[in-house]
């Protein structure tokens, strides 16, 4: 008897093959039971896909045991590949892959032996096992294949993903060196002004010119501060917007009026169209005048001396449509896509004395997305300016009450008995010293247990509580002096952290109100203007 699987392969088993052909449809029946049995916790061998191509599968290796073959694999091979395919997207293991062939291969020879009237011959035996060996054959070397592939991807991807990466860090690293650059800039008169005043008398005239200098720095610096933390704010979702009803004509008016300073000492040509109705929007008027600010910042910063900024805005059907267009250095090919990537720099190398910190137009975007707009950036190409185009949805005419607000109440020049808790040195005596020139009597401690005993002692009508105080901190403070001193006394807490849940620890801890430092003494004014003991 041969073993030869060429010899085996040539002869004919035309009674087997006939029944194999014949009773498929039983056969796949027994196959997906005795699979179910054997795997009882692999739910994908119930998968219907996986026995799509078995019936033809059992009818081309039934024809192929019935015909005379030859040194060739026989046609069930090719389904074989098919088998494997859906066996490999349906999630088996390679382990299962042979498990199933070997159950089908003991199914198929029970069934013969059940229904021939003769035992199986061995010859039969082998030709059956062959044809399903060469059956596993291709089936594992698809698999293999597939799987090979996968890891293949996965190495791109992987590849890609380091590139990333390290494009990430070489940009968060250029921030970081940018970053370095836009706060020196602003320190360097600071401290030149102070020396100033060290060195000179007091002239009226020099004391003037450097509290100007002074406040501009200060500006840029809180401007840079800001952006940061709302950059964070975004990211995180934890950007509150104070939504109303507005028209969004007013917001670029106002923007306008903001930049005047910039776009005038640039001698920048700058034209204004708006529309004669109100574009009534949905929106954050902060906010709203903050993208429109950083708009027209960045057209004046990349727009030469004497250049030409364009502002209009129209109706167009359901939107309110802004266009704000420059002929300034324009932006790249390359960096298009890109603009309004956080830390993407626009041409730094052409105009690096304009600085900024590459996070401006990400915040508009992202400003612009919480308000159910979207904004595009065009350009023709370097030196051949710029086109930001900024869509907002329009929502019905505002009732008249909406759009003319109650006014808030006058700040009045009432003066007040404060006292500062903080453990900052040149924060507690510069504010101290502020509040005492316009009309306020001010005491000062600097931690938190010499705040609650001095206002146990003083009993001052307002508190102003840094958060961050050694001993005890600015919360266990509050609840002290709130416990003691009840409703008479107002508590305003002092952070550079203004995050929605800070404001809601601060509520729960007595606080009637929280200020992010660098407070404003407006706003301040207007909170005392605004509070009465015992409410």
């Amino acid at each position: 008897m041969s073993t030869d699987a060429t010899v085996i392969r040539a002869e004919r088993y035309a009674e087997i093959g006939t029944i194999i052909r014949r009773d498929a449809t039983a056969l796949i029946g027994r196959w997906a039971k005795r699979a179910a049995e054997e795997q009882p916790t692999a739910k994908r061998v119930h998968h219907a896909v996986l026995l799509d191509e078995l019936p033809a599968f059992l009818e081309e290796l039934g024809d192929g045991l019935a015909a005379a073959g030859d040194a060739n694999p026989s046609p069930h091979c090719r389904l074989a590949n098919q088998h494997a395919e859906q066996r490999w997207e349906t999630g088996w293991s390679l382990a299962e892959v042979v498990r199933d062939y070997r159950i089908l291969r003991l199914v198929v020879l029970e069934y013969l032996d059940e229904t021939l009237d003769r035992p199986l011959r061995l010859t039969e035996i082998q030709a059956i096992g062959l044809a399903l060996d060469e059956a596993i054959e291709v089936s594992v070397g698809r698999y293999v294949w597939n799987r090979e592939e996968q890891l293949r991807k996965l190495e791109n991807g992987a590849r890609l993903h380091a590139d990333a990466l390290r494009e990430a860090d070489r940009r968060k690293n250029e921030f970081l060196a940018t970053l370095a650059h836009e706060l020196r800039n602003p320190l360097a008169p600071l401290r030149n002004s102070l020396e100033v005043i060290r060195l000179a008398d007091d002239s009226p005239d020099t004391v003037r010119q450097l509290r100007e200098v002074m406040g501009r720095q200060v500006e840029q610096m809180t401007r840079l501060v800001e952006d940061l933390l709302d950059v964070a704010r975004i990211a995180e979702g934890k950007l509150v917007l104070r939504t109303e009803t507005l028209d969004l004509r007013s917001a670029l008016e106002d923007a306008v009026q903001m930049n005047a300073p910039l776009v005038e000492s640039r001698r920048h040509r700058l034209s204004v169209d708006l529309p004669p109705e109100p574009l009534y929007v949905i929106g954050d008027p902060t906010r709203l005048i903050q993208v429109f600010v950083n708009l027209l910042n960045n057209a004046a910063k990349f727009t030469g001396a004497g250049g030409e900024i364009r502002i209009t805005a129209i109706r167009d059907g359901g939107e309110a449509v802004v266009k704000m267009v420059d002929n300034g250095i324009g932006i790249a090919r390359e960096t298009l896509p890109h603009v309004f990537d956080l830390y993407t720099q626009i041409n730094v190398a052409t105009d690096r004395s304009q600085g900024g910190l590459g996070i401006g137009l990400t915040l508009v975007r992202r400003l612009v997305d919480l308000h159910g707009g979207n904004i595009t950036a065009t350009s023709p190409g370097v030196g051949q300016g710029s086109e930001f185009t900024v869509r907002f949805p329009l929502v019905a005419t505002p009732t008249l009450q909406e759009a003319n607000p109650e006014p808030a109440g006058e700040v009045t020049d009432l003066g007040r008995h404060i006292l500062i808790v903080e453990d900052n040195r040149d924060g507690r005596e510069s504010l101290a010293m502020l509040l005492e020139l316009v009309g306020h009597k001010v005491e000062v401690a600097e931690d938190g247990q010499r705040g609650v005993e001095l206002a146990l002692a003083v009993r001052p009508e307002v508190l102003l509580i840094d958060i961050g105080l050694p001993v005890i901190n600015g919360y266990e403070v509050a609840s002290q002096v709130r416990t003691a001193l009840g409703s008479d006394v107002l508590l305003v807490a002092l952070t550079g952290h203004s995050q929605p849940e800070d404001r809601k620890r601060a509520s729960e801890a007595g606080f009637d109100a929280h200020m992010a430092k660098p407070i404003e003494l407006s706003e301040l004014q207007a909170l005392l203007a605004r509070w009465h003991p015992g409410r």
